[in-house]
């Protein structure tokens, strides 16, 4: 069976493949250096990926879903969006929220161990020197991820008939998960930027 078939196998098989090109580049190293395994680095990796899905589809939801829905709304002869509410929505929100508890608890773990000292997310939350960037960063995705959960999520069930909802709490949902959407989309420009920046040794 090809893996390539399912998006588990497709995983599955990037997973894999990285794992042989890091042996690879290890094992050709010219300067007897290998990569570094180490849980922190790993958390890292991990940290990156989800963060990629996360990102990836709040981008997704501004740019292509919501706009296209509008559209489709106003379209009085075409197709309309339940195909989209009713199929892709659910799924790419699940991705999304649970995306978003992993970016933010592997950027954790990774503030605490991958800096070789215990005390480094309190130094980064505090905005303590050589750490405002990073600090800015996780500060910026920790309101991200809170309205992930109290705003954007709870209205979507809501919209998506996942719990019971009247027009106008549908209405008032759709207000509410749009602007929290729409201010996540916003703040994700500046946090990728601090993310970015430390990690190229910006030194604040």
């Amino acid at each position: 069976m090809n893996p390539l078939h399912s998006v588990k196998g497709a995983m599955t098989t990037g997973f894999v493949l990285a794992i042989i090109v890091s042996v690879v580049l290890t094992a050709t190293s010219g300067t007897g250096h290998s990569l570094d395994f180490s849980a922190p680095h790993l958390g890292r990796w991990l940290h990156i990926l989800a963060g990629v899905m996360w990102i990836g589809l709040l981008w997704y939801f501004n740019v292509v879903q919501t706009p296209g829905l509008a559209v489709a709304a106003a379209d009085k002869g075409g197709p309309g969006g339940a195909g989209i509410s009713k199929y892709i929505a659910p799924r790419a929100l699940w991705w999304f929220r649970w995306a978003a508890v992993v970016t933010w608890l592997t950027g954790a773990y990774y503030l605490m161990f991958g800096f070789g000292a215990m005390d480094t997310i309190h130094k980064a939350f505090m905005l303590s020197e050589g750490f405002r960037t990073i600090g800015v960063g996780a500060w910026l995705g920790t309101i991200m991820l809170f309205n992930v959960w109290v705003f954007i999520w709870p209205n979507q069930k809501k919209i998506l008939g996942i719990v019971p909802a009247s027009d106008e709490q549908k209405a008032a949902a759709r207000k509410t998960a749009g602007m929290a959407s729409r201010i996540n989309f916003v703040l994700s420009i500046p946090m990728l930027m601090c993310m970015g920046a430390h990690t190229h040794g910006l030194p604040f």
